[in-house]
Formats: C-alpha cells, sequence, structure tokens
C-alpha cells in the first residue's frame, strides 16, 4: 500500500521538521512493502532522510528562470526531491490549471524522470449523471498523458469528497476503481476524506492501491491511524 500525505497549505518549515523526525521515530514498524509519501508547502521542503519519499506538491516546468512566483527543478535537485503531485483539483478549479497545462507540466517531468503522482476526479453534479459520465470525464483528464510512464502513480479524488467528511461509498470506489484499472494499469490511489474510520474498508477494497490523504495527514498521530490500521 501507498500512504500518500498532502499537507496542502498547512504547516510550516519547523512544525513540518518536527512531524517528520516524530514520523520517522516510529515507521520502523511498517510493513516493508508499503510505501510513505510526504508532500510539505514548498517553503518547507529540505533535505530529510528516513523511509519516507519527500514530493513537491507543486513546480513549473522549468529548470529555473524568469518566472516570478514559482519553483523550478533547479530549487527542488538542492533538497534532491524528485517527486511531485500533479493535476490535483485544487490546482484545476481553484487556480485555474486546464488540462493542456497539466498535460505539459505532466511532459516536462516525465522527461525529468520524476515519480508522478497524477490526480483526477469528478464533480458531484458528474456523480450524480452516473458512472457513464464520471468515466467520461476521468478519460478526458489523461489527455495529453503519457499512462505507460514507468514512474507513474494515478490517485483517484472524487472533489465532492475532498475535505467535506463525506467519502464515496465502498460500491462506488469499487466501480470507480475496477473501470480505471481498465484504462491505466498503474497504481491507484483513493483519496477523499481518508480517515482512522474508514481506512480498513477501503484499504480492503480491490485495485485501491492506496491512498492520498488530506487532513487525516496534517498530525502524525492520525496519518500514523492510516499506516498502521
Amino acid at each position: 500500500m501507498i500512504y500518500a500525505a498532502n499537507f496542502k497549505t498547512n504547516h510550516t518549515r519547523e512544525s513540518t521538521k518536527e512531524y517528520i523526525t516524530d514520523l520517522q521515530s516510529k515507521l520502523g514498524d511498517k510493513k516493508p512493502e508499503d510505501r510513505v509519501f510526504v508532500f510539505p508547502p514548498l517553503t518547507a521542503l529540505d533535505s530529510f532522510e528516513g523511509d519516507f519519499t519527500i514530493g513537491a506538491q507543486n513546480a513549473y516546468p522549468v529548470e529555473n528562470g524568469a518566472y516570478t512566483g514559482e519553483v523550478g527543478v533547479e530549487q527542488l535537485s538542492e533538497f534532491n526531491i524528485n517527486t511531485i503531485l500533479i493535476g490535483h483539483s485544487e490546482r484545476r478549479d481553484t487556480i485555474g490549471e486546464s488540462q493542456e497545462q497539466v498535460a505539459k507540466k505532466f511532459a516536462f517531468f516525465k522527461e525529468q524522470g520524476f515519480e508522478i503522482i497524477y490526480c483526477i476526479g469528478e464533480s458531484l453534479e458528474v456523480r450524480e449523471q452516473g458512472i457513464e459520465a464520471v468515466m467520461e470525464h476521468l478519460v478526458s483528464q489523461f489527455e495529453g498523458i503519457d499512462t505507460t510512464y514507468d514512474n507513474f502513480v494515478v490517485a483517484y479524488e472524487p472533489i465532492w469528497a475532498i475535505g467535506t467528511g463525506r467519502s464515496a461509498t465502498v460500491a462506488e470506489i469499487v466501480e470507480t476503481h475496477n473501470a480505471l484499472k481498465q484504462i491505466v494499469d498503474k497504481p491507484l490511489l483513493y483519496g477523499g476524506s481518508v480517515k482512522g474510520a474508514n481506512i480498513a474498508e477501503i484499504s480492503a477494497i480491490s485495485n485501491v492501491d492506496g491512498v492520498l490523504v488530506g487532513g487525516a495527514s496534517l498530525k502524525t498521530e492520525t496519518f500514523l491511524e492510516l499506516v498502521f490500521h
């Protein structure tokens, strides 16, 4: 299983350091085959070492240059970071990244050999139209994406279940993940209000290869609840 913590715009440099120190001290008992990812805010990136992978929540598809307010590969390489989240719904919907921009970013970081956790998801309006509409929408989010890329993990996050306290039902996750696996044969994470109370149920679902976690990842104790469920 993969357990990925997305801090979003939470934590500081100091609190992230404390979090990572606490996390590493307790990861010795995790299953050897399980992988743990942590995505801190850009200001908290550092050269952390341990049985986990640190990734960037976002970066601009350049080595360096005149891109005010952005971070490129030069800044990430200082901390040996070669893992990135791409396509998260908050960047698509709140920041306004188009599929074309997302695909350009994917192609660039693929060329750099980055491990990419690629996010897809649908709104409640689309979900209410049924599974065919959901899959049509999700497939459109693979436009311009090389789904055969080796260092590629897909994270399915129903937008209506992110931070709302409502997770998709087991039946909804099963149906969607089974359909996605027919299209992209890569590790497939579920994200959408994953927490200690539902991790056992979610992780037991066939074709769920891990979870991408927001709110429940912000404290080590609640994140470790998931890792050690």
